[in-house]
């Protein structure tokens, strides 16, 4: 397939990495999609090309079967879901709010597996659907601790992400978990190892590699394997 012809759905794209993806994408030649909650400036300032734009909170169930509707005529070779949140992270488990704690489980693990679920039929053959995980969601590496909310939401994620790619073993696509490296974002900190364009130009680069492969993978934006 000629590199001009790749479509990418990037949900969650307003700002940080979402942003950065979208410009990567782009950069590379894709036509891209992005998505956001509510207003988008940062997106639709982008020149000289900018992505099609759409509007959707990938919690509310109703908005996501909207948004497949209005895309009907379309498929992506990825479609890639970023939207996550991160709220009282630096609060141990037993001390932070309940309410927090299954807000961030809703959007991060559930809402994620539920938008891949409705877009699979959106994903062209060959392609991927791509989950923004993290390293904080292995299980075997977290040996400190730390970030106790997060890190269980994302390994929720993989674990509902390898269940989804076993539901549609027969699916002429693939599944990849995607850990972005320590980011300077909001959510990153600015004490962070790497900026927005190197995480995003490595995971577009990792993604185009794994185009045409299936099966179900867990990887950071240089492409190596994190473990499970």
């Amino acid at each position: 397939m000629a590199q001009q012809e790749r479509s990418a759905l990037i949900v969650g794209a307003s700002r940080g990495l979402g942003l950065g993806l979208v410009r990567a994408f782009l950069a590379r030649g894709w036509a891209v999609t992005a998505t956001a909650r509510g207003e988008a400036p940062a997106l639709a300032a982008l020149s000289p090309v900018a992505p099609a734009l759409a509007r959707v909170d990938i919690d509310d169930d109703a908005g996501v079967a909207r948004l497949h509707d209005d895309l009907a005529a379309q498929s992506f070779d990825v479609v890639f879901v970023v939207a996550g949140v991160a709220d009282g992270a630096h609060v141990p488990l037993p001390q932070g709010d309940r309410a927090t704690a299954l807000k961030v489980y809703e959007t991060n693990a559930v809402s994620p597996i539920r938008f891949a679920e409705t877009f699979a039929d959106r994903v062209a053959p060959g392609g991927l659907m791509v989950l923004m995980s993290s390293i904080l969601g292995s299980v075997s590496l977290n040996e400190g601790g730390t970030w106790e909310s997060y890190r269980a939401s994302k390994a929720a994620l993989n674990t509902l992400a390898r269940s989804f790619a076993a539901r549609h073993g027969d699916a002429p696509f693939g599944t990849v978990l995607m850990h972005p490296g320590w980011v300077r974002t909001d959510m990153g900190g600015p004490e962070a190892d790497i900026d927005v364009a190197t995480s995003a130009e490595g995971m577009v680069a990792v993604v185009e590699g794994r185009l045409g492969q299936r099966g179900c993978v867990y990887l950071d934006y240089r492409g190596e394997t994190v473990p499970w």
